[in-house]
């Protein structure tokens, strides 16, 4: 082995692409999906990951009211990514579900949406 292999870096060099292009998701994903992919492996953070959450409750809200098993897991997905986010204790957990849930009935209740009394649940 020459001195210049010995100081090489094993894998792939940086910014390499082939995972994304040949290696496990490529098979499952269509052009737009890896598309969409790369642009989301280069996000840092869960800001805009609990930003889109909160879009997608409302829209949920507003079309399928009465999927109630479907709002309160993203309710509860939305919960853990707001507590990862601010590191939120187990004594603040508590205090946050019911916030959220008095989010949603606040927004329900207005929009005619029959959710609120199923919140507690």
């Amino acid at each position: 082995m020459t001195q210049e292999n010995q100081n090489r870096k094993r894998g792939a060099p940086k910014g390499n692409q082939n995972a994304r292009k040949h290696g496990f998701y490529s098979k499952v994903l269509d052009e737009t999906e890896q598309m969409n992919f790369d642009k989301a492996t280069r996000v840092e953070g869960i800001d805009e990951e609990i930003a889109l959450l909160r879009v997608k409750i409302m829209s949920l809200l507003e079309r399928d009211p009465e999927n109630i098993k479907l709002i309160m897991q993203a309710t509860n997905t939305l919960e853990r990514l707001v507590r990862t986010r601010y590191n939120i204790s187990k004594e603040d957990r508590k205090g946050l579900k019911e916030a959220i849930s008095n989010v949603l009935r606040d927004v329900a209740l207005p929009l005619g949406i029959g959710i609120g009394a199923n919140l507690g649940k």
